[in-house]
C-alpha cells in the first residue's frame, strides 16, 4: 500500500501515521505526509498512491474544494475531519469513508477494512462518480449509469444515454465503492439490478444477462446462483 496523509496538524498527522503503520504493517510500501493542499496535490501528481487520508480544513484552505478532483483518481479517499456536516456530501461524491475527529484506532481500522475486506458494505449512498474529461472533472449521477465494464486499470462507465466515459478507478475499486447498489455479475461487469431484464441460460452452463436496453452481458458461473436468487 502507498498512502498519503494530507493533514496540517502535526500531532494528528503523526497519530494517523502511527495507526496506519500498525494496521498495514508489512503491506505498507510508502507513507508520506503533506501539511497543505498544494503540497498534497503536487505529491499526487508525481507519485502513485493507493489511499489518501484527507482533512477538510487545512490552514484555512477548504479540502472540499479539491475533493472532486481526488475522488476521480485511481486511489481511494478517506476523509478524516471534524467537519461532520460535510459527511453526506463527501460520501455522495465518492469517498470511501468519513472518519470524524476526534477518532480512535478502532474507527480508523474500520475505514481501512473497507479496502482490505471486500464484504464490508458502505452504509452511505454514493450519488456521483467523478471523471476527468478534457482537463476538467465532471460528476456523473449514479442514476445515469447503465453498467460498468472493467478496462484494465480503468473502468468504462456505460450511460443510459448511450455514451461511455472512462474512469481512472479499476472495476475492483468501484465495486468497493458501489457495494450494495451495484451487483458484480462477472469479473468484468458491474450493474444496478434495476436494469436487468432476465437471465439467459445457454447450453454448456453458459449464462448471460439480458438488459432492458437489449444488450446482453456475460454472467460468471460463480455468480449465477446468487444473481438468480436476487432477481426472483
Amino acid at each position: 500500500m502507498k498512502i498519503l496523509i494530507i493533514e496540517d496538524e502535526a500531532r494528528i498527522a503523526k497519530r494517523l501515521e502511527r495507526m496506519t503503520r500498525k494496521f498495514f504493517e508489512h503491506n505498507l510500501s510508502s507513507l508520506a505526509i503533506c501539511d497543505s493542499l498544494t503540497k498534497g496535490l503536487n505529491y499526487i501528481a508525481q507519485h502513485p498512491i493507493d489511499i489518501l487520508l484527507l482533512d477538510l480544513n487545512l490552514n484555512g484552505e477548504d479540502g472540499f474544494t479539491v475533493l472532486e478532483t481526488v475522488v476521480s483518481g485511481s486511489f481511494h479517499t478517506i476523509i478524516v475531519s471534524a467537519n461532520t456536516d460535510k459527511a453526506i456530501t463527501a460520501f455522495a461524491y465518492g469517498v470511501l469513508d468519513f472518519v470524524p475527529k476526534p477518532f480512535d484506532e478502532t474507527r480508523l481500522d474500520q475505514a481501512f477494512k473497507r479496502i482490505t475486506s471486500s464484504g464490508v458494505k458502505i452504509e452511505n449512498e454514493i450519488k456521483f462518480l467523478a471523471v476527468k474529461k478534457a482537463g476538467n472533472v465532471c460528476l456523473i449521477d449514479i442514476q445515469e449509469l447503465f453498467y460498468i465494464k472493467g478496462a484494465g486499470i480503468y473502468s468504462e462507465l456505460h450511460l443510459k444515454n448511450g455514451q461511455t466515459e472512462l474512469h481512472d478507478k479499476s472495476l475492483e475499486k468501484l465495486a468497493q465503492l458501489l457495494m450494495g447498489s451495484f451487483e458484480r455479475i462477472h469479473k468484468s461487469y458491474l450493474i444496478p439490478l434495476q436494469v436487468a431484464e432476465r437471465i439467459i441460460v445457454q447450453p454448456g452452463s453458459k449464462y448471460h444477462l439480458l438488459l432492458k436496453n437489449g444488450e446482453i452481458l456475460p454472467i460468471g458461473r460463480s455468480r449465477y446462483k446468487e444473481l438468480k436468487h436476487k432477481m426472483i
